[in-house]
């Protein structure tokens, strides 16, 4: 297998909610979406997938009723401090969760967290030994 993700989809419970969420944040929506799943095109290539989350357990085989920590987050790379706390305040602006602001990080970069509408993590990081400019 060559490793590589091209698409991340996640289970939401509302598409329409979460849609307008994902634009409100600058997301595309790419043409081949319907109303029964939404695909959102990220600068890096990787497409984004939103699938309402009764249908997408129920492709996978699995229960959807899951609550708590899922064991993975998203990242949102920047280039500055300054950079993670606006987009953490742009997030909050769309709906979103502020699950911890930005602050230093162990590792030695500046980080914060928000939750979406559907509870999935996202962090936005700003990381010194990237070049991101």
């Amino acid at each position: 297998m060559k490793p590589r993700i091209s698409l991340i989809t996640l289970g939401v419970g509302d598409l329409p909610r979460s849609r307008a969420f994902y634009e409100r944040l600058g997301f595309v929506v790419r043409p081949e979406s319907t109303e029964d799943i939404v695909f959102l095109d990220m600068a890096s290539g990787l497409v984004l997938a939103l699938f309402p989350r009764e249908k997408l357990a129920e492709d996978a085989h699995v229960d959807s009723t899951g609550s708590g920590f899922s064991g993975f987050t998203l990242a949102h790379n920047v280039a500055s401090p300054e950079e993670v706390d606006a987009v953490l305040a742009e997030a909050v602006a769309a709906g979103a969760t502020l699950q911890k602001p930005g602050q230093q990080v162990f590792w030695g970069g500046y980080s914060g967290y928000f939750a979406d509408l559907d509870g999935f993590l996202w962090e936005v990081a700003y990381n010194p030994l990237m070049d991101l400019t």
